[in-house]
């Protein structure tokens, strides 16, 4: 809650008790889902024998070169 405005903090105040935990455990999980997010991001960047640049895949597509084709 530290990275909030003081507006915010004031608006989260007029709240009921139940909103204001609601909202305290919407921060924590996108908190918690940032963490998880940057763990992710730092053990992609040491993978090895993996493609050069980000993940060829979409749509369940990879493509080499141009060339696109299924697996």
């Amino acid at each position: 809650m530290d990275d909030l405005d003081p507006e915010e903090i004031a608006r989260r105040a007029a709240l009921p008790e139940a909103a204001r935990r609601a909202l305290e455990e919407a921060d924590a999980r996108r908190a918690e889902q940032a963490e998880a997010l940057a763990r992710l991001e730092a053990e992609r960047e040491h993978e090895r024998g993996g493609p050069k640049a980000i993940e060829p895949t979409r749509f369940g597509d990879w493509e080499r070169k141009g060339i696109t084709y299924d697996f």
